[in-house]
């Protein structure tokens, strides 16, 4: 592609929707240029943030919306008027009069010229279906670079049943850390080392078990590489491209996070839990242990798949709903009509939707005529 000057368009990517920011900002906005694309920006804004606004995709690595902006994994650099050296676009700043071109011969060359490094760098091949795989299919690689050494350490000897550490995966963007530090607020990882032996670690390389680690698994969802994966999962990785996903409510309490089940269809089997992106849903693309790990019980053995309801010895078999549902209304009824209404008590659970709460309540007052409900929220 020939080289374009500061200030020639380029064609936006179909794909990336304006997050409708308005252009009429106040009078202290800032006017500057993106490709050929006048656009207003708020004072403190940074180039990435506005190129997002026009529909101008910037790749990145290093950067997570949740987090501040880094600048370490430099993929997102481009040519700034202000500068004559290529800036990095997730935290340089907007100002007045500003030219950026995003994506000139200079900034593709440099592109491949990274993507190439990072390739050199994962001895076992760039894992598909990763932020760096899509790079590396969208801007390719050049020059071709023999394997580098980079005896980066791992964790083998952590016996923690989660989150699984594959040092020759991590290309040390640090957002699994920085992650840990600045959402989480635990620091359970670090950067530790220098130079090639650079690498994620613990504090004398405990296992998370033993570190102030909330196996939240936030470093598994943010990392852009595959470094950090689900043990259970880990066999998976080469396929999570072909899963499914669904995406419900975590049950496990009254916060309602959004996360999608990765189904794989043929063996009718939940693989994996992963969150939403940053920003769609009330979470934040964000878990806890519980959420993002404990979803065993989907395909458990002893979980009960229908109802079940006492035969005249007292054992219990297996029925269809309505026999079940009329079953449990008869014995309320009975119980109401010999011993009176207040005999009754519903309670209901911080589990469940708001409305299956609302109904609950709406059967203790309007069906059985009692007051007695009670919700475990409330305690």
């Amino acid at each position: 592609m020939a080289d374009r000057k500061l200030g020639d368009p380029i064609a936006r990517d179909p794909d990336h929707r304006n997050d409708d920011h308005r252009d009429d900002l106040t009078a202290q906005s800032v006017s500057i240029v993106i490709d050929g694309h006048q656009l207003h920006a708020s004072p403190g804004e940074t180039l990435l943030e506005a190129a997002r606004r026009v529909g101008v995709v910037i790749p990145t690595l290093c950067h997570d919306d949740r987090l501040k902006p880094t600048g370490a994994c430099r993929m997102c650099l481009v040519e700034s008027s202000d500068n004559r050296r290529m800036v990095p676009a997730c935290r340089h700043p907007v100002a007045d009069g500003l030219e950026v071109v995003t994506d000139s011969a200079r900034v593709q060359r440099h592109r491949r010229s990274l993507l190439s490094l990072y390739a050199a760098d994962a001895p076992d091949g760039i894992l598909p279906g990763t932020e760096l795989d899509a790079h590396v299919l969208r801007y390719g690689l050049e020059p071709t670079l023999p394997q580098a050494e980079a005896p980066r350490a791992g964790r083998p000897d952590d016996d923690n049943r989660y989150i699984l550490f594959q040092p020759d995966r991590c290309i040390l963007c640090a957002r699994c850390t920085r992650y840990c530090d600045e959402v989480e607020a635990v620091a359970a990882i670090t950067l530790a080392q220098r130079g090639s032996q650079t690498t994620i670690a613990t504090v004398d390389n405990v296992s998370l078990l033993d570190s102030t680690c909330e196996l939240c698994g936030g470093c598994i969802d943010t990392c852009p590489t595959g470094a950090l994966v689900e043990r259970k999962a880990a066999d998976r990785q080469e396929d999570f491209g072909d899963l499914e996903p669904v995406r419900t409510t975590c049950n496990y309490c009254g916060v309602g996070c959004q996360f999608d089940l990765q189904v794989d269809r043929a063996e009718n089997k939940v693989v994996r839990v992963t969150s939403p992106a940053p920003g769609l849903t009330t979470n934040d693309g964000n878990l806890c242990v519980k959420g993002r790990f404990a979803y065993g019980f989907i395909g458990h053995p002893e979980r009960l798949t229908e109802p079940l309801i006492r035969d005249k010895s007292g054992q219990l078999v297996a029925t269809d709903w309505d026999t079940a549902l009329q079953r449990a209304a008869d014995l309320l009824t009975g119980v109401r009509d010999r011993h009176g209404k207040d005999s009754l008590g519903f309670i209901s659970s911080s589990r469940c939707t708001n409305e299956e709460n609302y109904l609950v309540q709406k059967l203790a007052r309007a069906a059985f005529g009692t007051n007695n409900c009670h919700q475990c929220a409330a305690t």
